[in-house]
């Protein structure tokens, strides 16, 4: 089937098989390889995106369902100079990071909890990371790094 769809932005037209992973085709077709696989049964969120604004597990996202939307990668934070996102800039700075391998998926997930949130509480910030598994910083950091960005827009 041929879909069209927008990247970062961009308009992107690919012919796939009805159920290709929208993380192979992100990965794969579209040579966006910010976009981690983890588990690929949506359980660690490795591979989150967001789909239309919302966080998604690109790995259960069949190619069938994304004719007409919007996937933002890591890769499409960045501002038009090639800044980093502030929430990039505050996991660096936080030092919310170590094997990176969780960070993109981690990142756009905070990305939508603040586009929706842009002041949470703790919980808010506990919840909305809760899909995202991160085996190497304890999430301390990354709940600081979240909290940092808070209130500081894009």
């Amino acid at each position: 089937m041929k879909l069209s769809f927008r990247v970062n932005g961009q308009p992107v037209s690919v012919e796939v098989a009805p159920l290709a992973r929208l993380l192979d085709i992100l990965r794969e077709r579209l040579r966006l390889t910010g976009t981690k696989e983890g588990c690929g049964e949506g359980e660690c969120g490795a591979c989150t995106v967001l789909l239309d604004g919302e966080p998604v597990c690109s790995c259960l996202v069949p190619a069938c369902q994304l004719e007409g939307c919007r996937v933002t990668t890591i890769e499409g934070l960045s501002g038009a100079e090639g800044e980093p996102d502030p929430l990039q800039r505050a996991f660096a700075d936080s030092g919310a990071v170590q094997c990176g391998f969780c960070t993109p998926g981690m990142i756009l997930a905070a990305r939508a909890l603040l586009d929706r949130r842009p002041h949470p509480s703790e919980q808010e910030i506990r919840h909305g990371l809760a899909g995202n598994l991160c085996r190497c910083t304890g999430y301390t950091k990354i709940f600081e790094a979240v909290r940092r960005t808070a209130g500081g827009g894009r």
